[in-house]
């Protein structure tokens, strides 16, 4: 019995500290090529703030799936250590209810429940408080 108890305190504890593993950033695909040049009377018009505003979510959210995948995704992917995992409402709506600010502060400082751990940053100390802010909109969102 105690066997079994140090192995699964091992698996855990490896797998915590995989949750800061981070790869290197990919290099940045060349721009193709344009096949015909654009005429040159062709115009953009202006940006409008909506149209800016609209541009910047899909950014946001582009950021908070990048940082679930290479950092949150260790335990929130298979629920190591307690984490909820992603899209599971009844894991997440407890959570949920204790508010966004309540969230990022355990998100970006670290928290420790009867339900498990989640370390600060999710292990990954490079990421700016946005970035874990992000992560967190990410999963709240296939939460609800």
């Amino acid at each position: 019995m105690t066997l079994a108890r140090t192995l699964i305190a091992t698996v855990a504890l490896a797998a915590l500290a995989a949750c800061g593993r981070q790869e290197p950033p990919a290099a940045p695909a060349a721009a193709p090529e344009a096949s015909t040049p654009a005429p040159a009377a062709a115009t953009t018009a202006p940006a409008t703030p909506a149209a800016t505003e609209v541009a910047a979510a899909p950014a946001a959210n582009d950021t908070g799936k990048a940082t679930y995948g290479k950092v949150c995704v260790m335990c929130h992917g298979a629920g190591i250590g307690g984490a909820p995992k992603i899209g599971d409402k009844a894991a997440w709506g407890p959570r949920i209810a204790q508010g966004q600010d309540t969230l990022y502060k355990h998100a970006i400082e670290g928290f420790t429940g009867s339900q498990g751990m989640m370390p600060a940053k999710g292990g990954g100390a490079s990421l700016s408080d946005d970035d874990v802010k992000a992560a967190v909109d990410h999963m709240v969102a296939a939460g609800k």
